[in-house]
């Protein structure tokens, strides 16, 4: 059985950084992607911070076609629904979560990843991140309420074995932006007409607005997902990193259409909050970064 990368699923850390990066100028991509495969292959466990690497489906299928999720392509297209509302694709070419138990750690994880793929790549975006009430969002809510269970999280998001690419993910990285005051002014009813969920509990409202969050993201209608989502930024400027993992990059795509209202009710939460960035990256698995180094060396 293929072995995934252990962060995916290293839950409990309260700093993050999530990184993404684009080749240089006249750089090799194989070379690149080999950096970055080794330095995520020579992480230890002394250094206290989980690393999990992900690339541009098309440039990890250029690199390693036969372990090419099938149907992973980038963000290359804006999501816009019927009335306009846009998530915008700002697809990059490697990103880089790290997570540990204290900012210091994931700000050395960060230098330490951009030295590694010095004349290779270099960084565009940067967010540090953190962990909002152990299990909240910053709109008060219970966040992956419907994630599985995590003895249940290997067979729902990795690639299938005997499929190319088994035991990776992809990844949807976004950076959400929140409008806090006027979210704030809701009353507690109002915001949980929003999400589709009780404020202190995350129980299921029934009857369920069509247009609540719960009902345009529902992991029943499109596939299960894995969401490790965190905070970010100040009191002047902060939101939401989503941070989602699936099988099949159409899975997170499908949500992603239903929540703009590309055929149906908007979400009703995207009222409230906007999205910034938006990419998608395979993840391959440590059997799969391994391939690649040897057949390199």
């Amino acid at each position: 059985m293929a072995v995934p990368q252990h962060g995916i699923f290293a839950f409990g850390t309260s700093a993050h950084s999530y990184l993404e990066l684009d080749l240089l100028p006249g750089a090799d991509p194989r070379a690149a992607v080999l950096a970055l495969a080794e330095h995520l292959l020579q992480a230890s466990t002394m250094q206290a911070a989980n690393l999990v690497g992900g690339v541009r489906p098309e440039l990890w299928a250029q690199v390693a076609p036969e372990s090419a999720p099938v149907g992973a392509t980038g963000f290359t297209e804006p999501v816009t629904g019927a009335d306009g509302f846009t998530m915008p694709a700002t697809q990059h070419d490697l990103a880089v979560w790290v997570s540990a138990g204290a900012r210091d750690v994931v700000f050395d994880g960060g230098l330490e990843l951009t030295g590694a793929l010095a004349g290779h790549a270099s960084l565009v975006e940067e967010t540090f991140g953190w962990s909002y009430h152990r299990d909240l969002d910053l709109t008060g809510f219970i966040d992956g309420t419907e994630n599985p269970a995590l003895a249940e999280a290997p067979g729902a998001v990795l690639v299938p074995e005997g499929e190319p690419g088994a035991g990776g993910s992809v990844l949807l990285l976004q950076k959400w932006a929140h409008e806090t005051a006027v979210w704030t002014a809701l009353s507690d009813a109002e915001q949980e007409q929003v999400i589709g969920r009780t404020k202190t509990d995350s129980v299921e409202l029934d009857p369920r607005p069509e247009t609540a969050h719960a009902a345009r993201t529902d992991q029943d209608e499109f596939g299960k997902i894995l969401r490790r989502n965190t905070g970010y930024g100040t009191v002047l400027d902060h939101g939401t990193m989503f941070v989602g993992f699936s099988a099949r990059r159409s899975t997170l795509h499908d949500m992603l259409r239903s929540m703009a209202g590309v055929d149906g009710p908007r979400d009703a939460l995207t009222r409230y909050t906007r999205a910034l960035t938006g990419a998608y990256y395979v993840v391959p698995s440590v059997d799969d970064l391994r391939a690649i180094t040897s057949v390199e060396a």
